[in-house]
């Protein structure tokens, strides 16, 4: 955004299927609290969660575990991170070519489409069998 990095944080289960995202000017342990409690807001609230090593993150589900009784584990195995990874790639493949992003705004609601046109394409939309839609109409109505 604008020439500079800003950070997409990103939420999947253990079927590769999109939580939540969040774009954030900064990767610090405020960003990524705000992260989590909007994805536990929006679902249900985990027992384990999976991260990389990013000391923020960790700083982020510290701070979640002092208020909760029973604790999230945090796991930061390199190689159990792979579902995310893997995930995001579908994301970078379209973002990549859009590299310069103006304002902040325009790039979180630009990831957004994209976040929810990647979550549809992943069947995560349920549509009834009588009016089977495109991707594009999915889009559109759930945009519009």
């Amino acid at each position: 955004v604008k020439g500079v990095c800003k950070y997409l944080y990103r939420a999947v289960d253990k079927q590769g299927q999109t939580i939540d995202f969040l774009l954030t000017a900064k990767r610090d342990a405020a960003a990524a609290t705000r992260f989590f409690e909007k994805a536990m807001r929006h679902n249900s609230e985990p027992e384990i969660v999976t991260l990389d090593k990013s000391g923020a993150n960790k700083a982020a589900i510290d701070a979640i575990n002092t208020e909760r009784e029973d604790p999230i584990v945090a796991r930061q195995v390199k190689y159990l991170n792979n579902i995310v990874e893997q995930d995001h790639r579908a994301i970078k493949r379209v973002t990549r070519p859009m590299l310069d992003f103006q304002p902040f705004r325009s790039a979180s609601n630009v990831l957004a489409g994209i976040e929810l046109m990647h979550m549809i394409r992943k069947g995560q939309m349920i549509v009834a069998e009588e009016n089977q839609r495109s991707f594009a109409e999915q889009f559109y109505v759930l945009a519009g």
